[in-house]
């Protein structure tokens, strides 16, 4: 009798220092193996295209079975995967303890990781994913001004559509030459005394993530500010690098590892000094949280800097468990319509965000827990935008629907993909600064 798969789904470690990882017989092996498990299932059919398109070919095909699908629709679906994590965690009955170890995702990963060994990638894909040297290019003084104002311009987008394959209506950031790291640096030491409970030091050093340094260094500011006013001490490792998410996603885990060896150095040091760390956004905590440890399960410093991270909301609930959370709000914040972000939602640390917005006054919080469809690049690619869109089409309509004052996502990407979808793309926050907002600071 096997083991039944009502128990908590267990992930393996990512073999990807065995050789046979990237021997592509085996993993064309595993992939007809897991397809032809997921088509006699088919409970994954709504999360993202990857499915759909596997088993649209399938339906399609000579047999209506897998072994008459063309092997090139494999890649198709391996493209279209974009790791959000969610059919392991939240569909497949076959993960393991499952006898039949299914883990779609890490499956992707393989094959994504083949891809990118064997060249197989775009020129694209390779520069939208090096975020650090974009982010340091796009602010500098001067060049930022002209970034800014070509990724506004039509005929621009147009150029980009044709020539990189960047879709024309897809959102791209704006990028800043005061970045966070800047402002932090030149903001005077006010750092209370740090008040530790059981599961937290009381003291934050902020990872600020590529996408809060350059593009949003207003939502590491207001994450500042709400720490400092719950009297926690807030501080900066001296230099980052980019999380790692978008070159794993690509397939580039040798990357992947050079990115690791920049950051757990310096966030190991914070810990040791007794800070705990956050990060602004989903992706980039799941990354440290575990990412990171199923590539590198040997690794100690890796396992402590997966202990300390924290989702800000996960962090500022424990500091309530403790009654170490300023409860004194000044600004009720009316009905949020808040969509939670699949990195987030992986996490399985509950929905924090909605239960500490709540404890605003005359704030409800409706969660809609569906995918946006953007995960960082995919959306923005000119061959998935419109696939992207489709994927976001059920939150944005509950979102009208819902007729709430404010729309928020703990993803600022997520939160944008969705609002150029909605009638009013100004009623959008994220909910650190709904918070900042709330305490009246």
């Amino acid at each position: 009798m096997r083991v039944g798969s009502l128990e908590a789904p267990t992930r393996h470690p990512l073999d990807w220092k065995n050789p046979d990882f990237f021997n592509e017989d085996s993993l064309f092996n595993e992939l007809e193996r897991v397809f032809d498990i997921c088509h006699g299932c088919r409970r994954c059919f709504n999360l993202c295209n990857a499915f759909p398109l596997l088993f649209d070919a399938i339906d399609e095909s000579e047999t209506m079975e897998l072994d008459s699908v063309d092997k090139k629709v494999y890649w198709d679906v391996v493209d279209n995967c974009y790791l959000c994590d969610m059919c392991f965690m939240s569909k497949c009955p076959y993960v393991p303890p499952h006898e039949w170890d299914l883990d779609f995702p890490h499956l992707m990963l393989r094959a994504k990781a083949v891809k990118f060994k064997n060249n197989d990638v775009k020129q694209r894909d390779k520069l939208i994913t090096a975020t650090d040297k974009i982010g340091k290019l796009a602010s500098i003084p001067i060049v930022v001004n002209v970034v800014n104002a070509a990724n506004k311009n039509k005929a621009v987008r147009e150029i980009l559509d044709s020539a990189l394959g960047v879709h024309p209506e897809a959102i791209i950031p704006a990028y800043h030459t005061n970045t966070a790291r800047k402002q932090f640096a030149n903001q005077s030491d006010r750092a209370p005394n740090a008040q530790a409970c059981g599961e937290t030091t009381g003291k934050v050093a902020l990872f600020t993530t590529c996408y809060g340094n350059y593009n949003r260094p207003d939502l590491v500011n207001d994450l500042v500010a709400v720490l400092e006013h719950n009297k926690i001490p807030v501080s900066m490792a001296n230099q980052e690098s980019c999380c790692g998410m978008p070159k794993l996603e690509l397939g580039d885990l040798k990357e992947v590892e050079g990115l690791k060896n920049n950051n757990i150095s310096q966030l190991v040091k914070l810990i040791d000094e007794g800070w705990d760390i956050i990060a602004p956004v989903p992706s980039c905590v799941l990354m440290f949280k575990q990412e990171l440890p199923l590539m590198f399960p040997d690794d100690k410093d890796v396992e402590k800097v997966r202990d300390a991270m924290f989702d800000p909301f996960e962090y500022l609930m424990l500091r309530h468990k403790a009654s170490l959370l300023n409860t004194d709000f000044k600004d009720q914040l009316g009905t949020v319509s808040y969509q939670v972000a699949c990195h987030l939602r992986v996490q399985n640390i509950g929905l924090k965000t909605k239960e500490l917005l709540e404890l605003i006054p005359n704030t409800s919080v409706n969660a809609i827990e569906r995918c946006s469809g953007h995960d960082g690049t995919y959306a923005i690619k000119s061959e998935f935008h419109d696939i992207a869109m489709k994927i976001a089409k059920p939150v944005v309509n509950r979102v009208k629907k819902a007729e709430a004052d404010v729309f928020s996502s703990d993803c600022p990407m997520a939160a944008d993909h969705i609002a150029s979808g909605l009638d009013d793309e100004t009623k959008v926050k994220n909910p650190i600064s709904l918070l900042k907002q709330a305490y009246g600071i």
